[in-house]
């Protein structure tokens, strides 16, 4: 099984690099992508705790707006870490989350919502990158709601009026990076209406013309008939079709590897990052 999107502690899950790991092993995946929001601090200790036949793919997602205010999120694969301008890159996105939240929370606030910057701090794991789970997680501790899933479709969709955009690069600015870092740019469920406004099918040559290699089709938020549309559009334009479990560890339903990849697509995938930077013993 190949899972190539999944969170740790470095941004928004509740599994450290290690336990994702772990868990990957005894779930008998042959490869796990782990791409953590905006950052690449966990891939020292998941390659540290690499052991058997299971074989790493790491990289990150990408927070992007199009010019229209979308948000879009961009898988970033097998791309070199010492890329300084990707780091650059990662690093402004990161520094923006604290605005944007303390603007959500004050928006929460203005409607009697007992929550505190303090709060969802305390629900942060150290060094991780701060997102709407964390608040999410917040307002489960403080009894507001029950699940991040549950503070997700009430109050932190993208369409809900408490939610705030950032500052991050556009779609085709990111695939561009992805690419000139040698790695691989898929993105992620672009049709999950659930979260928000989409892109609509014309939006896709521009980001093919940019370097876009995949599409993540197989994704819990996506229907039927939306994985469809998406499977005709990656055949039209040649791209790698990927399935993924977006898994984020307890809080959130999605099961590890509950969607996975073709191995020949993997491969395909693979093989226009402009090295190997797959890891395995």
């Amino acid at each position: 099984m190949i899972d190539l999107h999944t969170h740790t502690t470095s941004s928004d899950g509740t599994d450290s690099p290690r336990e994702l790991v772990n868990k990957a092993i005894v779930q008998g995946l042959d490869v796990l992508g782990i791409s953590d929001h905006d950052t690449t601090s966990g891939w020292q200790e998941a390659t540290e705790s690499l052991r058997g036949n299971l074989k790493l793919a790491l990289g990150a997602e990408i927070s992007c707006l199009t010019d229209d205010g979308i948000s879009v999120h961009m898988l970033g694969l097998l791309f070199d870490p010492l890329h300084e301008q990707m780091q650059t890159v990662l690093e402004e996105t990161r520094d923006g989350r604290l605005p944007r939240m303390r603007k959500m929370i004050q928006k929460m606030q203005a409607e009697g919502f007992d929550i505190s910057i303090e709060d969802v701090e305390k629900a942060m794991p150290a060094g991780a990158t701060m997102g709407r789970p964390h608040l999410a997680d917040a307002l489960v501790s403080k009894k507001i709601v029950k699940s991040r899933d549950e503070a997700f479709t009430d109050l932190l969709h993208n369409e809900s009026r408490f939610y705030v955009s950032h500052a991050a690069p556009t779609p085709i600015e990111a695939i561009k990076l992805i690419r000139l870092a040698g790695g691989v740019a898929v993105i992620a469920h672009p049709f999950a209406s659930r979260r928000g406004q989409i892109l609509g099918v014309e939006d896709f040559a521009d980001l093919v013309t940019a370097g876009l290699n995949g599409i993540e089709v197989d994704h819990r938020d996506q229907n039927p008939s939306e994985r469809a549309v998406l499977r005709v559009i990656a055949a039209e334009l040649d791209l790698v079709v990927t399935g993924s479990s977006d898994y984020h560890g307890t809080g959130k339903l999605n099961s590890l590897a509950e969607n996975h990849t073709d191995k020949a697509q993997w491969e395909k995938l693979e093989a226009q990052a402009n090295a190997r930077r797959v890891i395995s013993l």
